[in-house]
């Protein structure tokens, strides 16, 4: 006998197999087989694993076939493989902060002189938004120097070519 002859030999032995082990736990379908056969980790096996295990290796699904469903005089479904508890998974904890909170940093920060604290958490504005702003600074006697490192960094930021950013 060739090779292809002995595979269509043993995929119908697994075919009949499969309708004797559905007849005996009085399934339907292919898949309610699963919940009789120990999957590899644990609990019973996936249908995914069965049907890959019918392509690759239909030799080790027929003898688990034998073994756990048809040779078994009861055969036991068994319990599903045991998952992690529910909220288990590790939480990345995320900081809110109101606009207060920002507001005391952006305090604490004036005070020490911590421009780069303060460029990072004031607000993004616009180029002709600066300038009005520093405009009207200016007319009012006020030096503020986050403001012009604002601007300055604006300035530095559109003279920059995009092959250096």
């Amino acid at each position: 006998m060739t090779q292809t002859q002995n595979e269509k030999l043993t995929k119908a032995e697994l075919e009949e197999l499969i309708d004797n082990a559905l007849k005996k736990v009085q399934g339907s379908q292919e898949n309610e087989l699963c919940k009789f056969l120990p999957g590899p980790s644990g609990g019973y096996m996936h249908h995914f694993t069965m049907r890959k295990l019918k392509n690759s290796d239909p030799a080790q699904l027929f003898a688990m076939l034998q073994k756990y469903i048809v040779h078994a005089n009861k055969p036991v479904a068994l319990d599903p493989k045991p998952r992690a508890p529910r909220g288990s998974r590790k939480k990345r904890e995320v900081i809110n902060f109101t606009r207060t909170d920002i507001e005391r940093v952006l305090d604490l920060a004036r005070k020490t002189g911590d421009t780069d604290l303060l460029s990072r958490f004031s607000p993004r504005r616009s180029m002709p938004a600066l300038k009005r702003e520093l405009i009207r600074s200016i007319r009012e006697g006020r030096v503020e120097q986050e403001l012009w490192t604002s601007y300055s960094e604006a300035i530095s930021l559109l003279n920059a070519s995009p092959g250096d950013l």
